[in-house]
């Protein structure tokens, strides 16, 4: 019963780190402060709102509510009266971090902001073997030792016999009493996905730029890595020419010249024909810029490659026009000129860091 207690207890608290997850996440997104907690398969997320219970022990005999009548005025617990208490040199107690595993965030993610769940397409092409956990076996390896089922065993042998003592309820397991955990290698087909991240490096791209894409990538790597087994992730970084970067490069790289945005949507269609069979992956391009480009002759090649090449290839090809003091703004324009109509197709402004909320909610609401 105390069991059952306890797990009620956990399942409630853990309610309650849900709820306030989602009622933050509007300003987890905003603020980047998840991307630096991010594990292999965790994160870490701060939660100020809720405090943990605890005894605090003051003096005794010193008068005040609780402790004897008290006089009218008298300050009630320990502090001094006329704060000017001394500075402290610990912590403080109002933040409780706590790991949730991606897989859940991805999910209260996909609850908040409702979105669809992808259906993906392409042929099962990857089959993969994992170890998986099967029943009990009396044999094995003391890693895999089952110690609930263990103990079970050896109360049940312990009752059995009648050595069982309730007075003194200690239970010791033997070697027949060991249950472990038994597995067989199963092989599984995975759906495989990449993500091609373009982004504009040329001047007018500044750091408070690259750090909303940094963010915004982190929210669609969490919820594209939630839809697929297998997941793959390419750079692309351009100015008047492109080249594909690691993830650091792309993120810390400032370039200067021109923009000429065909480069790299050339470059995203060679790494593709050169590696990701579109009937066999799904393929998502995501483009972040500030909307100059060279010239009308380049937008229109653009618009051409994207046409022909680039959309019959993808899941989903999205564009984000992140603000620039400096940048024109005119390329989500002929986008929307030339495929506001296209399901593969999705656009957002990008205004600020408050603004990604809804920018991911403009790229992966259609469930492509």
């Amino acid at each position: 019963m105390a069991i059952l207690n306890i797990e009620s207890d956990l399942n409630r608290f853990k309610g309650i780190v849900r709820g306030r997850i989602r009622d933050d996440l509007r300003r987890y997104m905003s603020s980047g402060e998840l991307i630096g907690r991010k594990g292999k398969d965790f994160v870490s997320i701060p939660l100020p709102q809720i405090d943990i219970p605890r005894f605090r022990y003051g003096r005794n005999q010193t008068g005040g509510v609780g402790a004897g009548e008290g006089d009218p005025g008298d300050p009630i617990g320990q502090g001094d009266e006329d704060g000017k208490g001394k500075a402290g040199n610990n912590p403080g107690e109002h933040i409780l971090e706590v790991d949730v595993s991606l897989a859940e965030l991805a999910e209260i993610m996909g609850e908040e902001l409702a979105l669809p769940r992808i259906q993906p397409k392409g042929q099962k092409n990857v089959v993969a073997e994992k170890d998986r956990y099967t029943g009990i076996s009396t044999e094995g390896p003391d890693s895999l030792r089952h110690f609930r089922r263990t103990y079970r065993r050896a109360l049940q042998r312990q009752i059995a016999t009648g050595v069982y003592n309730p007075r003194d309820p200690s239970v010791v397991p033997i070697k027949a009493d060991m249950r472990y955990r038994s597995w067989k290698t199963v092989k599984r087909p995975e759906r495989n996905a990449v993500i091609l991240y373009v982004m504009d490096v040329s001047g007018s791209m500044g750091d408070e730029q690259k750090e909303i894409v940094r963010s915004e990538a982190f929210w669609i790597d969490t919820w594209l890595s939630h839809q697929y087994e297998g997941l793959d992730t390419r750079y692309v970084i351009h100015d008047a020419s492109a080249r594909e970067v690691d993830r650091e490069t792309f993120f810390h790289t400032r370039e200067s010249g021109g923009t000429l945005i065909s480069s790299a949507y050339k470059l995203c269609n060679r790494i593709i024909e050169e590696n990701y069979e579109p009937s066999e992956w799904n393929i998502y391009v995501f483009h972040f810029s500030d909307g100059d480009n060279w010239s009308g002759s380049d937008t229109r090649e653009c618009m051409a490659l994207l046409k022909d090449r680039l959309l019959p290839a993808v899941n989903l090809f999205a564009y984000g026009q992140v603000e620039s003091e400096y940048g024109s703004g005119q390329f989500i324009n002929d986008i929307l000129a030339h495929f506001a109509h296209d399901e593969r197709v999705a656009t957002s402004k990008i205004e600020d860091r408050d603004a990604i909320y809804q920018s991911i909610k403009d790229f992966l609401g259609k469930g492509r």
